[in-house]
């Protein structure tokens, strides 16, 4: 099985790039947002750890946000608990597609985390900043203080890409990323 890990910058277009390979993929912001919804273990070890900010299951990400905010240690505290889930859900999504050829995993983190193998295919989503900025001011939940915080956590983009085996240059053109997505397809075999 081929690991391909998508990475680069929050508002790149990882999660879209990575369902246009066409493979089976791992989105780990979409786990982390079912954690949130459904796993009531994370709700307790959370309200332990952030009394004043967690008040009610589901978790809101509103609550999460104001607690990242108040101090920065608390991302750390968030991460501590969540990042261990993430890391059982994608063990369970590579077990259960051990047959696919090709897996495709989108995790912020992943290098951060030490999730990486080392036969990863690694492919960094390059955007220019002004239209990731762009874009995500149009999410509804934007903050720019919370963005700053989570670019914290992250490696330097250019130590990713000089990382990475391929890098797509995404001008939010879907028919240039596709083109891309489907030449590193073809370079693989």
């Amino acid at each position: 099985m081929i690991r391909i890990a998508v990475i680069g910058e929050i508002g790149s277009g990882k999660s879209h790039i990575s369902k246009l390979f066409g493979y089976p993929v791992f989105n780990a912001d979409l786990v982390v947002a079912k954690l949130y919804r459904k796993n009531k273990k994370c709700y307790y070890k959370l309200k332990k750890k952030l009394p004043k900010y967690i008040f009610s299951f589901p978790i809101k990400k509103s609550e999460l946000f104001k607690a990242i905010i108040s101090n920065k240690n608390n991302l750390k505290k968030i991460t501590k608990i969540i990042h261990p889930e993430v890391r059982i859900q994608m063990n369970k999504f590579i077990k259960k597609n051990k047959t696919k050829k090709i897996v495709v995993l989108d995790i912020p983190l992943l290098m951060e985390n030490k999730l990486n193998k080392k036969n990863d295919i690694l492919v960094f989503i390059n955007a220019k900043s002004k239209e990731i900025i762009k874009r995500l001011k149009k999410r509804p939940n934007y903050n720019e203080v919370l963005l700053r915080k989570l670019k914290k956590l992250q490696l330097p983009l250019e130590f990713k890409k000089k990382k990475s085996h391929f890098i797509i240059n995404n001008n939010f053109n879907n028919n240039f990323v596709k083109r891309s997505v489907k030449n590193i397809v073809s370079s693989l075999y």
